[in-house]
């Protein structure tokens, strides 16, 4: 349980301190531990341990990673990490002035939690958590070790601290963005009458990855299907195809949905699109810092109501960064399950939103933009903007 040798001896935090202090104090908590993977990446600077990477699973337990981070006290912040993180630690050490590199599961974990509290003697302090990331072994395990502490969900703080992307998080998440674009028009190029789903999610795993993106998701639809599953479904000459993928650049995802065509498209098929980006540009019209987050989607509402197609086309737009949904939330259950908690606060400088808007043609098929917006102090900046209109399948051959 002792800190690895060569210990940081000067706490010089990765992120905004002052604005994670005042974070905290508004929240009442003297600490924060992060559990969750983005949470101590975040904290940790950009750092994830490979091994882990797939799955946390291993022997009768599995990987915890903990950040303990103390209001104003960097100098006692701690990190609590695997036995192999060793190695990590000494090519790169981690910031924090401890590092316990001693466990093997979530019980482990917690127990070295629980002695740095003690070891710094604060056991009564009030300690923010994040409820759906620490395992129910490890919580009763630290509770126990500390009775007289106040535990409290911390999870607000978190999203609050990561609303604003720092320059280094905006770049990646353009490069990502950007990366995904190249891969989705890469793949529409390559794919021809005949491939399946399973063959074009396939084509676009390989194109992401050769890019450097870790392949997350691909939603994809053939011709008048709706249906985003990957199935031996084979794309026939002039249907339409939704491809729809996140990909992870260095721990931050881009979501971004461009349209393919075995073909040409026809008239009423670019009347579709340009209705789908009329929603979009209605959106884009209202996002800029000191604006309400719920303006975009007031415009972007009414313009849908205007549309031909208004009976089955859907605007749907969130936050963005180390995870798919992440603050500002700003519209409630729609389609994922929170409340739109930001949508009467001003969006702010360096907030990234998805923005997306979806058509469930009743005989066309699936049809759909969503594009990446950083805020700015005037406006927006698009991240991928590539491949917006109708892109030729086959077009590689």
């Amino acid at each position: 349980m002792d800190a690895v040798p060569g210990t940081t001896q000067q706490a010089k935090p990765p992120f905004d301190q002052t604005r994670l202090d005042r974070l905290m104090e508004e929240a009442d908590l003297d600490f924060i531990v992060a559990a969750s993977k983005h949470n101590v990446q975040y904290l940790l600077g950009g750092y994830k341990f490979i091994f882990f990477s797939a799955m946390d699973a291993i022997g009768h337990s599995r990987y915890l990673p903990l950040v303990i981070y103390e209001r104003g006290r960097p100098d006692r912040a701690a990190y609590i990490g695997n036995k192999m993180e060793s190695g990590e630690h000494h090519n790169r050490p981690f910031w924090t002035p401890e590092v316990h590199t001693a466990t093997w599961g979530s019980l482990d974990a917690a127990a070295l939690a629980a002695d740095h509290f003690a070891r710094i003697g604060r056991t009564e302090a009030r300690i923010g958590i994040e409820p759906a990331f620490l395992p129910s072994d490890a919580y009763i395990s630290l509770r126990k070790a500390l009775p007289d502490a106040k535990v409290f969900d911390a999870t607000p703080t978190f999203e609050r601290m990561r609303a604003l992307k720092t320059t280094e998080e905006l770049a990646k998440l353009r490069t990502a963005s950007e990366l995904i674009t190249e891969s989705m028009l890469a793949t529409i190029a390559a794919s021809h009458e005949g491939s399946t789903k399973a063959q074009i999610v396939e084509q676009l795993r390989r194109e992401e990855t050769n890019r450097g993106l870790h392949f997350e998701y691909c939603l994809l639809t053939l011709g008048s299907s709706h249906n985003r599953a990957v199935s031996p479904q084979a794309w026939a000459k002039g249907e339409v195809l939704s491809i729809d993928s996140g990909g992870n650049y260095h721990g931050y995802i881009g979501d971004l949905c461009r349209m393919g065509i075995l073909g040409e498209p026809d008239a009423e098929l670019e009347d579709l699109l340009h209705e789908i980006d009329a929603i979009q540009q209605a959106a884009f019209s209202k996002i800029k810092a000191g604006a309400l987050g719920e303006d975009a989607i007031v415009e972007a509402e009414a313009t849908l109501k205007t549309s031909p197609s208004a009976a089955f086309t859907d605007f749907f737009c969130h936050g963005m960064g180390l995870i798919s949904h992440e603050a500002p939330f700003l519209m409630t259950n729609h389609p994922v399950a929170y409340e739109g908690i930001d949508a009467d606060r001003p969006l702010e400088e360096n907030m990234v939103l998805s923005v997306e808007t979806t058509m469930h043609h009743p005989k066309r098929g699936f049809i759909k933009l969503e594009d990446t917006l950083a805020v700015t102090a005037t406006g927006f900046q698009m991240f991928g903007e590539t491949g917006r209109g109708w892109n030729r399948g086959g077009a590689a051959a």
